[in-house]
């Protein structure tokens, strides 16, 4: 058996926590698109431009940790690789704005991202030797695929320049395709699951890093009531969420389980996404452009969804853990009511933010009592 098919404990390198850095950045970048407000909200247009923007830089990082999970050695050669996908990064996220006017900066360094990525599946292929079948064909499957994606985005330029449509979404749309596709391809070589849920949460912890930054804004303007209330609450909520996340992660997912880790990492696409709108949201709340009624919907859908995609994760719990429809029951009902009271309470911000707080409280309660009631039955 090939040297590259393990399933060793592998650990996260300090090299992945630099290149974790620059998306940091990245996050803050996409979230800024969402602050461009028409007419008391931001427009459907803004709100696809951030979501194409937000899934180029988790299918970047997701390939990235992907191939490291996979093969990478903590050489020099990951070294340079990875140094220069983040220097790439840097112009991508510059490029992150509204508008065609950073285009060919954006999908330039895009390209080549991918194409850097492509390069090293293609030195791996050439450096490994008594590689087995399934391997080199795995490998060389990723390899085409970059190597294609790269080919539209470089394609998608002079379209652009011609007819002013940006067909580099497109690239987003076969990469996430392929990688639905190739479950049998990918079953042959299943990622190590303990490294890869611990990339994700460490990208989890960032994102929740760009929250207890935008709630920075909530200490400002003295030491009243109003400033003492609302920084406590918008605290307590970020808290209660990162603790419902942190719950699942260290007691109740499989960390051992044999999988390719690509339903794992869609489920955390819409989480990441979900707690960036919740970012947004947050800020939202003291700034009076923004529409009430638009706002607070905006904030409770994306707690929903933040929920919804956290409970998914159940599918990759140890034996035992996954609840039953009688406990989903409630965490709906409790849903409802939150929702309900937003609707209600929406126009007194005193009310709503308390709302939300038990709301994110109780969801957390229910997560715990779902923890320790399995914990005794299995004892």
């Amino acid at each position: 058996m090939s040297e590259l098919l393990h399933n060793d404990e592998k650990k996260v390198e300090y090299i992945e926590l630099v290149y974790d850095l620059i998306f940091v950045y990245l996050v803050g970048r996409n979230n800024a698109l969402l602050h461009t407000i028409e007419n008391g909200f931001f427009t459907a247009p803004t709100y696809a431009t951030y979501i194409v923007a937000t899934l180029v830089i988790l299918q970047v990082w997701y390939f990235s940790t992907l191939f490291i999970n996979r093969y990478g050695t903590n050489g020099v050669a990951d070294h340079v690789f990875l140094f220069i996908n983040m220097y790439l990064l840097y112009y991508l996220a510059d490029g992150t704005r509204l508008g065609g006017g950073y285009y060919l900066r954006y999908n330039a360094a895009w390209g080549l991202i991918l194409l850097n990525l492509a390069v090293q599946y293609f030195l791996k292929l050439r450096r490994s030797g008594g590689m087995m079948p399934w391997e080199s064909r795995h490998i060389k499957y990723h390899m085409r695929l970059l190597l294609l994606q790269s080919a539209l985005v470089f394609a998608s330029i002079p379209l652009y320049n011609v007819t002013h449509i940006a067909f580099s979404w497109m690239t987003l749309a076969v990469g996430f395709v392929a990688a639905a596709l190739t479950s049998r391809t990918d079953a042959l070589m299943p990622v190590n699951f303990e490294h890869l849920t611990e990339r994700v949460m460490l990208y989890i912890v960032f994102t929740f890093g760009e929250m207890v930054v935008a709630i920075a804004e909530y200490v400002e303007g003295g030491f009243g009531v109003n400033t003492v209330y609302f920084s406590l609450m918008a605290f307590l909520i970020v808290g209660g969420l990162f603790l419902s996340y942190g719950v699942l992660y260290n007691h109740v997912i499989d960390r051992e389980r044999s999988t390719t880790g690509t339903v794992y990492m869609y489920i955390h696409i819409i989480l990441v996404i979900a707690l960036n709108n919740i970012t947004v949201a947050l800020e939202f709340m003291r700034q009076s452009e923004v529409a009430d009624t638009a706002k607070n919907i905006f904030l409770v859908a994306s707690f929903l969804a933040y929920y919804v995609f956290l409970f998914f994760i159940g599918y990759f719990a140890h034996e035992g853990y996954r609840a039953g429809i009688g406990y989903f029951a409630k965490l709906a009902a409790l849903s409802a009511a939150f929702a309900l009271a937003m609707a209600l309470y929406y126009p007194n911000s005193w009310l709503s933010i308390a709302a939300s707080v038990l709301y994110v409280y109780a969801m957390l309660g229910m997560i715990v009592w779902r923890w320790k009631t399995v914990e005794k039955q299995t004892k």
